[in-house]
């Protein structure tokens, strides 16, 4: 019987939100609920396993670990891509890598709760009142009128872009590839990358990591923010230089920021973002919902499926 590890089911519903029962006769699953604390936790846990499947980049599979892995035969990522798992190693291992559809644009509904939540503090003002304060001592911001500018323009930023619309916002957009045309096509104002950071009273980046995006917004783009906007990050924490944001955010250069994604994840107890108050932090939530898990887990059912019976879906090469 074959054994595959389902990694990082920080919820526990990985065995809920699909049926097993296809590959129940010969597969032995074993879900693991908690993260490894680093790449030597990984390789030993997941030593004799033939299949394993992630969840996002929660666990990379760089060539150390792939190399250390002689059992694996079968490599699943939730989603379409996955920028941490070694694709090239995979291959010369003859590691079988597949994805899963996906569902939706969930990001979007976190990029607005943290613009929510920094713009009219409602968690702030709920933690308050439970705590027993009286009454409201913030005063909100409308979004209504604002300037939201939006650093890429595919199918995320478009929707993005649309909702902020619906809220009455001025939507810019500039990207490396952005051409006036396309922020056209997408019913947005298109910006030089100059304009965009000094106009906008939010920034919000949906471009997708890569060498060529990495550190993309920098000290000069933070430095050009108004002192009264904020910075939303929904996409991957390196496409912003970490050192010029936390300064920024320290010293009070900008009002402040909303992340969804970090460096380090889990984030670290001693880390500043959890000590600053003027930064909103969740907990990477951007593609967890209810609808999204119930996409991947019976599409890496089905992969696990396909490749017993010798006929991978969704191959990832």
């Amino acid at each position: 019987m074959l054994r595959a590890a389902i990694l990082d089911d920080y919820q526990d519903v990985a065995l809920k939100y699909a049926d097993w029962s296809p590959v129940a006769q010969d597969v032995e699953v074993t879900v693991f609920n908690e993260p490894f604390r680093d790449q030597a936790e990984a390789i030993e846990k997941l030593q004799g396993f033939q299949i394993v499947a992630g969840m996002r980049e929660r666990t990379p599979f760089p060539r150390a670990v792939i190399e250390a892995l002689p059992d694996l035969k079968l490599l699943i990522t939730t989603g379409a891509r996955n920028n941490s798992f070694d694709l090239k190693a995979a291959a010369e291992r003859g590691v079988t890598v597949c994805g899963t559809g996906t569902f939706g644009n969930p990001t979007v509904g976190i990029v607005f709760g943290l613009i929510l939540e920094l713009t009219r503090r409602i968690g702030f003002e709920n933690a308050r009142l439970k705590a027993g304060a009286p009454w409201q001592v913030t005063i909100g911001q409308d979004l209504e009128g604002l300037s939201l500018g939006i650093v890429g323009l595919g199918k995320l930023g478009t929707r993005v872009a649309a909702v902020g619309k619906a809220f009455g916002m001025n939507v810019i957009a500039w990207s490396p590839n952005l051409t006036p045309e396309k922020a056209a096509a997408g019913g947005v104002d298109y910006a030089t990358r100059e304009e965009l950071f000094a106009k906008a009273d939010i920034v919000t980046i949906h471009v997708v990591l890569s060498e060529r995006s990495r550190n993309l917004v920098n000290a000069d783009d933070l430095a050009r923010m108004k002192k009264t906007a904020y910075l939303i990050n929904t996409a991957r924490a390196p496409i912003v230089d970490q050192a010029a944001l936390l300064k920024a955010l320290d010293e009070k250069r900008i009002a402040g920021a909303g992340l969804d994604v970090f460096d380090v994840e889990p984030l670290p107890l001693d880390h500043p973002y959890r000590m600053l108050d003027n930064v909103v932090i969740t907990p990477h939530l951007g593609y967890v919902s209810e609808q999204t898990y119930r996409k991947f887990y019976p599409d890496i059912v089905e992969n696990i499926r396909a490749f017993i019976d010798n006929k991978p879906v969704r191959v990832i090469t």
